[in-house]
């Protein structure tokens, strides 16, 4: 409620009640008073005229009778007197007059009856002397008079009071208005001031009031829009200062950002002339890597002394050594450029084991390490990933572990960390017994190009990059790597990997031994436990070798030291009496085994071993029935009796040819197709089992049929298709395996290329040539130091699949196409045409890779990287020098039938 409400009210609202109380008690006081007054008169009046009217009722004067009784009914507010005689007969009625009740006896005293309209008075007649008459003989008077009147008077009354009171109010709200606009107007005008204050407007002035409680408002307020005024223009000089140093601070910033975004394209640059100078120096590298370990092949056919073949060895190690620096630059730049893409393809970690412990072997076997690689059972059979980044991390932690171990042992694990439908992360751990690692050792062992102890890379090599790759490698897959370890205790490197399994299928029993009993020896404890679980989960019972009698096989783990003197001879005893084939576990390279007596049948293998040589040699000693695969076998399955599909596809005939010889056999069926469009021809009506595709083929190459190929149906869309090519750069191989082949294979292909994919990808072995086990490695002929050979048969044979006479028309079909390639290469470089001349290039690479023609073999590949990489300038030398050797090898044709 306002204050002009609550003012209003207390000036108009308190009078009026007052003056409402007083009305009502003034009507209450007078209506009390007027009937008292009326009452008294109508008594005194009928008790003044009884006496009269008993006189003259007592002399019969009816006339002065009737004159006494009007003269009583004059009186105000009478309407009716009734004279009653003795017996209660009327003698005499005026006025209007309402019928008395019937009335036996006169009343004794004077008495006034009052209704709500009417009185009635009832007076006896008395005589004039005082004396009243006999009751019996005397009569009454009775008056009537009507009250109304006295109402009529109350209600003037009430009305006249309440015109006052409206009066009254009317004057009481003037006056009240008037007040409360005197007393609200400041107060109003203060808030109106304030209000314009609070939106910001300070320029209104409020005049000065009367009252000196309104003035003082008015003054405070007058000094707060001038305090408000000053604080605003303080507050807009110190902005306006603000957005000055702000507008420099913007121009500073802009300045900066223009220099840090051409610091950022300077950077852009130089990545991209970085990465560009890896590519290059790496092709560059390897071109004269490849030369150098060409030589050493060569060389290594020639008659050498021991001296010197040790060091052809330190040569060969050293460029091993040279190419794997170059490969972990390569892959560090890719990572650090997030370039590098990762594949999704079906995985068998049984077989990566293989592969990991196969190609660390000879480093174990020289110091005397035990390498064993556990899968533990509950890890899924088939996942998907990439194998070659898990690859490459198990070879570096792996390499490391057996770098900085002397003594002991290497322990690879792949166990099931957690599972979630078809989501499986995998902890895969390498543990040795090495030289371990501090506290800070460990924490900078994960950064580039820095290795545990400076004199490590001296003492043990390596370049600092191998676990900063294998770190980017594992996070980019999704998994943590992690590392454990203490000073001179060892060091366990762990990290997950997160991948998708097929839970429908279940890791297949490999092997059945039904029940075989075999009689083990061996002193290591994890490499025991190992071949205790295995032989449980193939069917066999494995006993300590104090148990003898009724084993099947007698399988001995044997050291170094077991290889002479009495030991050797208390060994080859035990041999000679068991009852049963023996397997010896040798911790020595081949070439260190003395010659051992099995007289009942056996085998030996080298440790480390893989599953597959295990499985392959229990088949061979206890089921001689269909032992089909040798104690060097690389795989599980033999060939079963079901044949086989394989659709070659290369446009190049004597490659067909070459692929079609090293393949074909009763089990496996070979269809050739010479172009993209005669492959997907064979496709709509037939199916294969597995594809082997050229990929630089005219008008479709081998990417667009192999994309062609996945759409004709699903049993095409899951048919595995290996690139076969004669040269591809490391992007090229990551970008055709996202774009639907599911290997490459670089020319010229060899046999043990060949059994690793069908064995992937089939589950089969090759049977190995037996002319090129047996092949000769005779001196190559036409061969100096100081150049490669022109021709070079035994190497031709070796890539025929053993067979020489196939090598020859090899070899010919290969001179006789000379000439038109000649002619075709030239005319591109002359016409400037890089990509037909990369064409013709590429197509004499891959038929010189089957052919036993090393020198032009080794130009035209090194002829392609250098036109991959630096294009037409950097061709014209080396064309030259194509040139001249397509020009000796047809010169060298006419030797070929002496040879």
């Amino acid at each position: 409620m306002s204050l002009n409400t609550r003012l209003l009210f207390a000036l108009l609202g308190l009078p009026l009640l007052v003056y409402a109380v007083m009305a009502l008690l003034l009507v209450v006081q007078s209506e009390t008073t007027g009937r008292d007054m009326l009452e008294e008169r109508l008594v005194s009046a009928g008790e003044l005229l009884a006496p009269s009217l008993g006189n003259a009722m007592v002399d019969g004067d009816l006339p002065r009778l009737e004159a006494i009784a009007r003269q009583l009914l004059e009186h105000k507010g009478l309407r009716a007197v009734t004279l009653f005689d003795e017996q209660g007969s009327r003698l005499l009625v005026l006025g209007h007059s309402i019928p008395p009740p019937p009335r036996l006896n006169a009343p004794n005293a004077t008495t006034l009856t009052m209704d709500e309209a009417i009185w009635s008075l009832q007076v006896p007649l008395t005589t004039s002397y005082g004396q009243p008459f006999n009751l019996a003989n005397t009569g009454w008077l009775e008056a009537e008079m009507d009250i109304r009147t006295l109402k009529l008077e109350r209600y003037k009354l009430i009305a006249s009071l309440s015109l006052g009171g409206m009066l009254l109010g009317l004057l009481l709200f003037l006056v009240a208005f008037a007040i409360s606009r005197y007393a609200t107007r400041p107060i109003e005008e203060a808030n109106q001031a304030l209000y314009r204050l609070s939106r910001g407007d300070y320029r209104p002035y409020m005049a000065a009031a009367r009252p000196t409680e309104f003035r003082q408002l008015a003054e405070h307020i007058n000094g707060l829009a001038e305090h408000f005024r000053q604080a605003q223009h303080d507050m807009q000089s110190q902005i306006e200062q603000a957005t000055s140093e702000l507008q420099e601070s913007m121009e500073t910033i802009e300045e900066q950002n223009i220099k840090l975004d051409l610091a950022h394209r300077s950077a852009l640059r130089a990545n991209a002339v970085k990465s560009e100078f890896l590519a290059n120096m790496s092709h560059e590298i390897r071109t004269p890597l490849n030369g150098i370990i060409g030589f050493c092949r060569l060389l290594g056919r020639s008659s050498l002394d021991a001296r010197q073949k040790e060091w052809l060895e330190h040569v060969h190690r050293a460029c091993d050594n040279l190419l794997m620096l170059v490969n972990d630059v390569l892959d560090f730049s890719k990572l650090e450029a997030d370039r590098l893409t990762l594949e999704e393809v079906d995985i068998d970690l049984v077989s990566l084991m293989d592969e990991v412990v196969g190609l660390h072997a000879p480093e174990a076997q020289r110091k005397r390490l035990h390498l064993v690689a556990m899968v533990y059972d509950d890890v899924p059979s088939t996942l998907c990933g990439d194998p070659l980044r898990i690859h490459q991390v198990l070879n570096n932690l792996t390499s490391n572990a057996l770098k900085f171990t002397q003594k002991g042992e290497v322990i690879i694990r792949v166990m099931l960390d957690s599972q979630e439908g078809q989501h499986v992360v995998l902890r895969i751990s390498v543990s040795d017994t090495g030289i371990g690692l501090n506290e800070q050792q460990q924490k900078q062992l994960f950064s580039a190009f820095s290795q545990a102890d400076p004199s490590h890379s001296r003492q043990f090599g390596g370049s600092g990059l191998g676990l900063t790759i294998c770190r980017q490698l594992v996070q980019r897959m999704g998994g943590e790597i992690s590392v454990d370890s203490e000073p001179g205790e060892g060091a366990t490197f762990s990290f997950t990997l997160p991948l998708l399994a097929d839970m429908s299928k279940e890791r297949p029993q490999e092997l059945s031994l039904d029940g075989s009993i075999i009689r083990l020896h061996e002193p290591h404890l994890p490499t025991r436990n190992v071949l205790e679980h295995l032989m449980e989960r193939w069917g066999a019972t494995a006993v300590s070798f104090i148990e003898s009698g009724n084993e099947q096989l007698l399988l001995l783990s044997l050291d170094h030291d077991d290889f002479s003197g009495e030991r050797k001879t208390y060994w080859q005893s035990v041999i000679a009496q068991a009852p049963c084939p023996t397997l010896i576990l040798a911790n020595a390279t081949s070439f260190e085994l003395p010659h051992w007596e099995l007289p009942n049948g056996g085998d030996i293998l080298c440790k480390p071993f893989t599953r597959t040589q295990l499985i392959a040699t229990f088949k061979q000693l206890l089921e001689p029935v269909t032992a089909t695969i040798s104690a060097n076998a690389q795989t599980v399955k033999a060939l079963p009796s079901s044949t086989f599909t394989v659709l070659i596809v290369d446009d190049n005939a004597p490659n067909r040819e070459l692929l079609k010889a090293m393949l074909e056999n009763e089990h496996i069926n070979i269809v050739l197709a010479a172009s993209g469009q005669e492959a997907l021809d064979y496709a709509r009506q037939n199916e294969a089992d597995m594809v082997l595709m050229d990929i630089r083929m005219p008008d479709m190459d081998g990417v667009q049929t192999t994309q062609a190929l996945r759409r004709i149906n699903n049993s095409w869309a899951r048919c595995p298709i290996i690139a076969v090519t004669a040269h591809v750069l490391s992007d090229e191989r990551q970008q055709w395996l996202v774009e639907g082949l599911d290997d490459v294979l670089v020319k010229p292909i060899n046999e043990t290329q060949l059994q690793q994919q069908f064995q992937r990808f089939l589950g089969i072995t090759l049977p190995i040539s037996p002319l090129l086990q047996t092949s000769p490695k005779a001196p190559a002929l036409g061969y100096t130091p100081a150049a490669l050979s022109v021709i070079d048969l035994e190497l031709g044979t070796r890539l025929a699949g053993g067979n020489p006479e196939f090598a020859k028309q090899q070899l010919k079909r290969l001179i006789d196409s000379l000439s038109e390639c000649e002619q075709q290469i030239r005319s591109a470089f002359e016409e400037n045409n890089l990509t037909a001349l990369l064409d013709h290039v590429h197509a004499l690479n891959g038929a010189s890779r089957y052919c036993g023609a090393p020198e032009l073999a080794l130009t035209v590949e090194t002829l392609e990287t250098r036109l991959r990489t630096g294009g037409l300038e950097q061709a014209e030398n080396l064309l030259d020098k194509l040139y001249a050797a397509i020009k000796r090898l047809r010169e060298q044709r006419s030797t070929l039938n002496q040879r």
